[in-house]
C-alpha cells in the first residue's frame, strides 16, 4: 500500500477549498520578500489587511470604533498558553467577538476572509 505524502495531503485540501470558492496564493508570494508581501515578517501569522477588510465587508453598519475592537480582539489573545488562545479564538469565530461599544460579527469575518 502506498503511503499518503504531506505534499499530496496539503495538494488535496488546496483544491478542496478552491471547489468551496476560496482562493489560493501560495505562500512564498505573500511573504515579506515575496512578489506581493501581505506580511511584514515571517512571524506574522495573521493577514491584518485581509481580516479588516473582511470585517468591512461583513459588517457594514457598525461604527468603525467597533470594528476597530473586533480587530484588537482578535489581535490580542489572552494567554501565552496555545490551547488557551486557541480556545479563546474559536470562541469568538463561534460567538462572536464583544466590545463596549457594539456586539461584533467577527467570525463571519474571519470565515469569509
Amino acid at each position: 500500500m502506498k503511503s499518503i505524502t504531506e505534499t499530496e495531503v496539503e495538494e488535496f485540501a488546496i483544491e478542496l477549498f478552491q471547489n468551496s470558492g476560496y482562493g489560493y496564493l501560495n505562500g512564498p508570494d505573500i511573504a515579506p520578500d515575496g512578489s506581493c508581501p501581505e506580511r511584514g515578517s515571517y512571524g506574522d501569522v495573521i493577514l491584518i489587511n485581509r481580516l479588516q477588510l473582511a470585517i468591512e465587508k461583513l459588517n457594514p453598519d457598525i461604527p468603525s470604533l467597533a470594528k476597530d475592537q473586533a480587530l484588537k480582539n482578535v489581535l490580542r489573545l489572552p494567554s501565552l498558553d496555545l490551547i488557551s488562545n486557541n480556545e479563546a479564538f474559536h470562541k469568538m469565530l463561534t460567538e462572536g467577538s464583544r466590545s463596549n461599544i457594539d456586539t461584533m460579527a467577527v467570525s463571519k469575518a474571519i470565515r469569509s476572509g
